[in-house]
């Protein structure tokens, strides 16, 4: 996995404010979770994707 894997990197996870403070939660599974919680049904953000793409050039660089 990558270092960027985790809930609140996904574009399922929601967080939701109740009186008892906030609610985080992935919107796909249903239940609540916690940002640096990490599932295999992890779908990254536009912006999280387009870092890890940098990041692999940069990588792929520097074994050149």
């Amino acid at each position: 996995m990558t270092r960027f894997h985790a809930c609140a990197t996904c574009i399922h996870y929601r967080m939701k404010k109740t009186e008892q403070g906030t609610y985080r939660y992935c919107q796909r599974l249903g239940y609540e979770t916690k940002p640096h919680y990490q599932f295999r049904c992890w779908t990254p953000k536009p912006h999280v994707q387009a870092l890890m793409e940098k990041e692999r050039k940069r990588e792929e660089k520097e074994h050149e």
